[in-house]
């Protein structure tokens, strides 16, 4: 037994043998970048870290077997979305099954939402971790196991369940280590961002900030709780430099949920982007509150390609039910001005909040279709555990409290008043109007030139996404 070993691992969430079939893995791939980054503080403190993620190798048991026979690690880490912790628990069992003796260590939001719950239903984890995990990932390797005095964790005394209570001494993003990503395998070919996101290949995300200043009702904020912190200028423009240098990166998305917040370390990270060009384009996501004309112009001289918004629905009603700052106004026009800077537009929506109606969503696909915004996302409304709805969700609506079918792209929520079958026709109805736009068409027909390499990937997977289409039809027709 490697006491002093760490493997950490992405769960797939669901059978290995449907990873073929789901669309949204086959549009979106993205490192772990969480797990890249304990893995290498970890080794920063002279420990042995590695990385298996089974979303991009579904087929991983085999693999994840051989390596606990082979390297006998003392601690095995998942990192779990409400989707993919059932899966991280059989993956556990069969690791304890192999090595009784290597302890089990679940983080996550799904896990920092739950806390005590995990242990006390889940023998198989040994510990969670609440909160970001390179500091209690550390302590507990270090103390041989002993959880007491470490911050941050759950873990069993004696058969009784005991959570330390939560980190104090959040992490000092510039003082990490960048992360990992010789680590990952197959990085940074294997991982890719949805297609006609991006101008140029091989890309990747990144992450520059933790937290959130805002509290959408929607929103599970169980990880980073009420904490907002943002590497420096400095820092991400080296961050960009070490992606380029060493694995020929040409496009990031920032994946932040406010990366403009600070706009002095945007505009410093532009201008040195600009004086110090290092030939990659970038996307973000925004809030409308956090940008202004002369930013989006800086942005996009220092090669921003695209920017995301988080729109959710185009009733002003709704939205101020849900969100705070509930401005549509002002919303359009920083989506004009992003466009007049020559920068796309992507819009995040949601469908299914609570409140939701046929005519709410009637005026969120007429506010989009009156909007120059080039390409979209529809989530499905999702009740995840530490999100502010989750409290009182069964009074608001249907519920079907089913994990590993809370992944956003189920109907797992249906709000009093509706029904699924309307919330799924008018979600079907929204794709096909937006997709069979003129307008729309020709955004994508100018892709063939300005993201070549997405035309591949959708020419490649065409049977795929018409074999999906067809299959919601079906289920909407049946309804």
């Amino acid at each position: 037994m490697d006491k002093r070993r760490v493997l950490l691992i992405y769960p797939l969430g669901y059978d290995a043998q449907a990873a073929g079939r789901d669309i949204s893995r086959m549009a979106n791939l993205m490192p772990p970048l969480g797990l890249a980054v304990i893995a290498a503080y970890l080794e920063q403190h002279g420990f042995t870290a590695d990385i298996i993620d089974c979303f991009a190798y579904p087929d991983s048991d085999r693999l994840i077997d051989d390596y606990v026979r082979r390297r006998r690690p003392g601690y095995i880490g998942a990192t779990c979305t409400t989707a993919g912790f059932l899966d991280a628990v059989r993956i556990f069992g069969r690791i304890k099954k192999l090595s009784p003796e290597t302890r089990a260590v679940a983080g996550g939001p799904h896990v920092s939402a739950l806390r005590q719950r995990i242990l006390q239903e889940y023998p198989q984890v040994d510990y969670a971790v609440v909160g970001e995990g390179e500091g209690p990932m550390r302590s507990l390797v270090e103390a041989g196991g002993n959880a007491a005095g470490i911050a941050g964790v759950v873990y069993r005394d004696n058969g009784k369940v005991v959570f330390s209570g939560f980190q104090k001494d959040l992490m000092d993003l510039d003082a990490l280590p960048l992360p990992a990503y010789h680590k990952i395998e197959g990085f940074p070919k294997k991982y890719q961002l949805p297609i006609f996101n991006y101008p140029r290949t091989p890309n990747t995300s990144c992450i520059s900030s933790r937290g959130c200043p805002y509290q959408c009702s929607y929103c599970d904020r169980s990880v980073f709780r009420r904490s907002f912190r943002y590497n420096s200028a400095d820092y991400l423009y080296r961050h960009v430099q070490f992606l380029k240098e060493s694995f020929g990166i040409r496009h990031i998305n920032f994946y932040d949920d406010q990366f403009t917040f600070n706009r002095d370390r945007v505009a410093t990270f532009c201008r040195r982007m600009i004086d110090e060009p290092l030939g990659v384009t970038f996307n973000c996501a925004v809030r409308a509150e956090h940008v202004d004309p002369d930013l989006l112009a800086l942005m996009k001289k220092a090669s921003c390609w695209m920017i995301s918004l988080g729109i959710e629905t185009g009733d002003p009603e709704l939205l101020a039910q849900h969100r705070q700052n509930a401005d549509l106004e002002l919303m359009a026009r920083t989506i004009h001005d992003i466009h007049r800077a020559g920068i796309r537009v992507k819009g995040l929506f949601m469908i299914g909040l609570p409140g939701e109606t046929e005519r709410s969503f009637r005026r969120t696909m007429e506010y989009v279709f009156s909007l120059p915004i080039d390409d979209l996302n529809v989530a499905k409304f999702t009740p995840f555990p530490g999100s502010p709805l989750y409290e009182n969700i069964h009074s608001l609506g249907t519920f079907e409290e089913d994990w590993e079918k809370m992944d956003c792209m189920n109907t797992v929520f249906v709000p009093n008043g509706m029904t699924r079958e309307q919330l799924e026709a008018l979600f079907l109805e929204f794709y096909k109007r937006y997709y069979t736009r003129p307008k729309t068409l020709w955004n994508f027909v100018s892709m063939l030139w300005k993201s070549p390499d997405s035309w591949k990937r959708f020419l490649a997977n065409a049977g795929s996404f018409l074999r999906f289409a067809r299959a919601n039809r079906r289920i909407v027709e049946k309804a």
